[in-house]
């Protein structure tokens, strides 16, 4: 009899993931196709939804072929904030504007004023008005492209598109809905409230289910074109942060997850809807029943060390050991990297600027630096930069006595060690690298009836390596740099210096 698994996909920006999992946590198949975004203008970012159908098919194609494995679920994580536009048919509109994409700060403006100021929408989603948000950018269609918008029907996250091609069902559930600036985050229901203020029927929002809920089964159509059965049960899923953060271990307060993907972000679980009274931080719903989370944001992490890799060493491409390569280059630099400085905001910043026009920069060059200086400075401005999440966290009270790591700032010896002694606090991994999509994972066996609950699953199947912890006089050594690091943000925004 063939062994039942659960199917994890993960649609992200650089790519589409999946993955078998057994039911004792171990995963089976693994396998990746790449996407490319799309920027039409400056601080524009878009990908069209049909590619992303294409690499989950092929994804799914490659995992299938291990033998003995029937899949028993699937579930699906993926970016948030990102708008797919589909008219009455359920096609697609027009290409999605993605989550990085800084296009609607006339819109943001427009949605807090009409709402009735910044208080009031925190009031109602738990959030300011950010031009990465999905609310914005129906706007932004309302207003450019009126033609699109009159066939606009329903608007939908892009996992949730994905899941839509599986089963045609519309659905979404809580953690991608409190990304869109159109969900009351507090009291888990669409705001009716701001999309009478915006004048937008909420008739475009789909229904919202539980993230380990089932909210559709396999298609007859889809099942010909994925080999999965019919009938196969798809749960709700999550946005990728929640699903990253589950995919850890991070479900219940007291934890807080570190992650590098394209962006970066910090995570930490709550019991309440807590909020930044500065507006800072963002506070979605986790992917577990009754569970918030507060998180900062670092528009460009993994993706700003990807755009140095492409532009300023182009030797190493196609190099299996480049990574390990530009490591040994950033350690050969003394901490503070000798005075260079790396502001990571090339496609704008969310924490804690909120700042779409920031733009990224490198300061303190002379004659004497070489590019390993520069690999540190690129390196530890990421760093920087979730430091000032981490310490927002910390000024709210969610003070973690370790960080847990995941995605690419996990993945070297050298990045574990930045971290640790940039933040001040032990740093530990976890027995799985799979990300978002080993959440997605763990909620289909949930929903599946595999595991009780998903603090069950994570226990069942997960453990920690031991604490890496730092030395203080290192934590030291970074405390002018890091200072450095805070006062040239008005590097990133020359236009706001004074001009004589």
């Amino acid at each position: 009899m063939a062994e039942s698994v659960f199917l994890g996909l993960d649609v992200g920006t650089s790519g589409v993931k999946a993955i078998l999992v057994a039911p004792s946590g171990d995963v089976v198949a693994s396998a990746t196709s790449p996407l490319t975004m799309a920027t039409p203008h400056p601080g524009w970012a878009e990908q069209d939804p049909e590619a992303w159908w294409q690499a989950a098919l092929t994804s799914i194609a490659t995992v299938r072929k291990r033998p003995g494995a029937r899949i028993a679920a699937i579930g699906i994580s993926g970016q948030m904030h990102s708008s797919v536009f589909l008219d009455r048919a359920g096609e697609v509109i027009r290409p999605a504007l993605l989550w990085c994409d800084g296009r609607t700060t006339a819109e943001c403006a427009e949605i807090t004023s009409r709402v009735g100021g910044e208080e009031r929408l925190r009031d109602l989603a738990s959030n300011p008005a950010l031009e990465g948000f999905t609310l914005p950018k129906v706007l932004w269609l309302r207003r450019h492209e009126p033609e699109a918008f009159a066939r606009l029907a329903t608007v939908l996250l892009p996992k949730d598109y994905i899941r839509y091609r599986l089963t045609g069902t519309l659905a979404t559930e809580p953690s991608d809905a409190s990304a869109t600036l159109m969900y009351d985050t507090a009291r888990l229901r669409w705001s009716e409230e701001i999309m009478r203020a915006v004048e937008l029927p909420t008739t475009l929002l789909p229904d919202v289910g539980p993230s380990a809920g089932v909210l559709g089964r396999v298609s007859a159509d889809a099942a010909a074109l994925t080999e999965i059965d019919v009938g196969t049960p798809v749960v709700g899923g999550g946005a990728d942060n929640a699903c990253g953060a589950a995919g850890v271990g991070a479900v219940a307060p007291g934890e807080v997850v570190t992650s590098w993907g394209t962006s970066g972000t910090v995570l930490a679980p709550t019991a309440k809807p807590l909020v930044d009274p500065r507006l800072r931080a963002h506070t979605f719903c986790h992917v577990v029943p009754d569970m918030w989370y507060v998180m900062g944001v670092v528009l460009t992490a993994g993706g700003a060390f990807a755009w140095y890799q492409d532009q300023l060493a182009r030797e190493l491409a196609g190099m299996s050991d480049a990574a390990a390569r530009l490591d040994a280059e950033a350690a050969s630099v003394p901490r503070g990297a000798e005075g260079v400085t790396f502001l990571p905001y090339l496609q704008g910043e969310r924490t804690p600027h909120r700042d779409a026009a920031a733009r990224g920069a490198v300061l303190g060059l002379s004659l004497a630096h070489t590019r390993a200086h520069l690999t540190r400075a690129v390196l530890e401005g990421i760093c920087f930069a979730l430091r000032d999440s981490v310490t927002i966290l910390q000024s709210l009270g969610l003070s973690p006595n370790h960080l847990l790591l995941t995605g690419g700032g996990a993945k070297s010896a050298l990045l574990r060690q930045l971290q640790s002694e940039i933040f001040g606090l032990p740093v530990t991994t976890v027995n799985r690298e799979e990300g978002p999509a080993y959440g997605a994972a763990l909620l289909a066996a949930v929903g599946a009836g595999a595991f009780p609950d998903l603090a069950t699953a994570v226990r069942a199947t997960l453990s920690r390596a031991p604490l890496q912890v730092p030395d203080p006089n290192a934590h030291l050594d970074y405390a002018q740099p890091y200072v450095r690091f805070r006062q040239s943000y008005l590097a990133a925004r020359p236009d706001l210096l004074a001009h004589d």
